[in-house]
């Protein structure tokens, strides 16, 4: 049988944890999965973001176009994004139709981390 990748986690230095950890749970929706003050995994459906402490390290904010580290896709975009406008979440690009058949947006996190969301639309080059 061919090995199979089942899933992804995001790892993530940030500067202070709880602050971090209030952030994806209040703003972005996530839930605690387990912490013990040094760490704090966090989950919506199926994403896992691992937060570890790192104060003295250089914040993702500074690090320009490095900061981005993930892809979410998602059913519902329109909902998610109206979701995180109503919770004042900081935008980097608004929600649009891409040319490669994705609607999608981006976000900056309170750590400076970017992430990106989207959903499949019909590719208007391809048809599908």
């Amino acid at each position: 049988m061919r090995p199979k990748m089942t899933g992804s986690r995001y790892v993530l230095a940030v500067k202070n944890l709880k602050t971090s950890a209030d952030y994806y749970q209040s703003l972005l929706g996530f839930e605690t999965l387990w912490s013990d003050g040094f760490w704090h995994f966090l989950v919506r459906d199926k994403i896992i973001i691992m937060l570890g402490e790192c104060a003295d390290e250089i914040p993702a904010g500074e690090i320009g176009d490095h900061s981005y580290f993930g892809y979410f896709e998602v059913a519902n975009i329109d909902g998610l994004y109206q979701e995180y406008q109503a919770k004042g979440v900081e935008f980097l690009s608004p929600l649009e139709n891409k040319p490669w058949g994705q609607r999608e947006f981006a976000i900056r996190t309170v750590d400076g981390h970017r992430i990106a969301f989207g959903e499949e639309i019909e590719n208007p080059q391809t048809g599908i």
